[in-house]
């Protein structure tokens, strides 16, 4: 790109500078009642205030967050989703999301909000049991995303599961 600036997905401009970079960007938006946008897990590395409705995490490439978007009108819910992301490596292959930018693999998607319910509900199971959400095993979060799409109960999510995955991940680096 060559211009200045870059149009985001919902009017505006963020600054090209920005998406040079080597992190990925999620534009947060809560609208009382109609739009609200926000991040149920993650560790960013920056925050930037946009106005009092909005704003954009950072996240490092290998970071995994979850994303929550839900939005309705005068008639009710319009869409209620929750997305699991890992933050991407410049030049990796990466899928699409609305607000996020560039993208990221996404780990799980789930839309509906009984199914997205599940999911809150199994990452309070993993918090509960002492492990950071963000540490799970990017396999785990597959296997959530299948079974509830499925319509099935995940496993849960162990501290033996938790420590095969620390050991599988430092003899992968």
């Amino acid at each position: 790109m060559t211009s200045a600036a870059v149009p985001r997905a919902r009017g505006g401009l963020m600054p090209s500078a920005l998406l040079s970079d080597s992190l990925t960007y999620v534009e947060l938006t809560h609208i009382e009642k109609r739009i609200e946008n926000w991040i149920r897990f993650g560790q960013e590395v920056r925050e930037q205030v946009l106005d009092r409705r909005r704003r954009v995490f950072s996240y490092r490439a290998g970071s995994i967050f979850a994303f929550v978007r839900w939005a309705a009108n005068d008639f009710g819910t319009v869409i209620s989703r929750i997305d699991i992301v890992r933050a991407v490596e410049p030049g990796e292959a990466y899928q699409t999301l609305p607000f996020v930018r560039p993208g990221g693999e996404i780990l799980l998607k789930i839309e509906g909000w009984p199914k997205v319910e599940q999911v809150i509900r199994h990452i309070d199971a993993v918090e509960a049991a002492g492990i950071d959400a963000c540490e799970v095993a990017p396999d785990h979060w597959r296997h959530v995303g299948n079974r509830i799409g499925a319509g099935h109960a995940p496993r849960p999510y162990t501290e033996d599961r938790h420590q095969a995955w620390l050991k599988r991940r430092e003899i992968e680096q």
